[in-house]
């Protein structure tokens, strides 16, 4: 049996390692197209800040005995989204990009929309509907980035699992307000 050695002698990765250190984290192996996925990072930045938002807002709106539940849901999904958000800000910055927070443009930018719903059940369906797009747009994020960008695909990926968590919270607070009726 052959041992395995590197693809690529230390002495070159050392070298490689000295050459343009102003790109930080972005080595000469990064093969991704930096802007697109930055791009694509931004956008997942903006999915982000508006379910912080909207979470934000059925806390705050949502009422009721049948709500208490729900609240406590809606907060810890709001506090956990703007944990994605920073996640994606981090690794912006990482590839030497700019996150991108400001309010104009939010909704373009964003894959899930602002749908603020008046009943507590439309709240969750809302909500519900939103982390459904996540879902979908983030596995194509990953799949886009395969091999090209791990870390990038790796933080997607960390993202994609909570997102399936919240969805299948909403399904089941959905359910339980639609029994409760």
């Amino acid at each position: 049996m052959s041992e395995q050695t590197f693809l690529t002698d230390i002495k070159t990765i050392r070298e490689r390692a000295r050459q343009h250190i102003e790109d930080g984290a972005v080595t000469e192996g990064y093969s991704a197209d930096r802007e697109t996925v930055i791009k694509i990072l931004n956008e997942a930045l903006a999915t982000e800040i508006v379910c912080v938002l909207r979470y934000k807002r059925h806390y705050y709106m949502a009422d009721g005995l049948s709500a208490s539940i729900a609240k406590d849901e809606f907060l810890e999904h709001a506090q956990e989204e703007q944990q994605h958000a920073d996640q994606l800000a981090e690794r912006i910055t990482q590839l030497g990009g700019a996150p991108n927070f400001s309010p104009e443009g939010l909704l373009s930018r964003s894959h899930s929309e602002y749908a603020e719903g008046e009943t507590l059940e439309e709240m969750i369906k809302e909500d519900l509907i939103a982390e459904r797009i996540a879902i979908d747009s983030y596995r194509e994020i990953i799949t886009y980035l395969g091999d090209k960008d791990p870390t990038s695909r790796r933080v997607m990926e960390e993202i994609l699992a909570q997102e399936e968590e919240h969805a299948d919270d909403m399904a089941a607070l959905l359910e339980g307000v639609r029994t409760r009726n």
